[in-house]
């Protein structure tokens, strides 16, 4: 199980990311997490969001060189070494996780080469798997969801 992020090249001037935000807001594509890498003159900016081909097609309209790529996503339990954990799950099994952010609560993106490897061996763990549905629920919605147990 695994999410789309949306990841975009965009000028390091201030007001290039609001325009890209502001975009998201009129195509009513909601923003689930983020992070934003300062590379010099430009940066990379990847998206999190609840309707992945919506932001592309916002992105790709403005001319921006933006890409779809899947990524995994766990939630972890809010408690000192789950991240950890989880980490060294990848480690020990000789995966390198080249970049990873965090989303809304405790939703972490993990880019990782082996993506069904790595979601084999987190689904034997205590994390739950994120689906791309369950970010189309507001906040709050996906933990409340039978179907939000399914990845477990």
């Amino acid at each position: 199980m695994s999410v789309s992020q949306i990841s975009v090249f965009l000028e390091s001037k201030p007001g290039h990311l609001r325009r890209v935000l502001d975009s998201f807001e009129e195509a009513g594509v909601s923003v689930r997490g983020y992070s934003a890498s300062d590379t010099g003159d430009y940066g990379i900016v990847r998206f999190i969001v609840d309707d992945p081909d919506a932001a592309l097609a916002v992105l790709q309209g403005q001319g921006a060189a933006a890409t779809k790529t899947e990524v995994l996503c766990v939630r972890l339990d809010d408690r000192p070494g789950e991240l950890a954990r989880v980490m060294g799950v990848m480690a020990d099994c000789g995966i390198n996780v080249s970049y990873s952010y965090s989303l809304i609560s405790t939703y972490i993106a993990l880019s990782v080469k082996d993506l069904a490897r790595a979601e084999e061996l987190l689904a034997h763990e205590p994390v739950e798997l994120i689906g791309q549905d369950s970010l189309a629920q507001p906040f709050g919605a996906a933990e409340a969801s039978p179907a939000a147990e399914g990845g477990r």
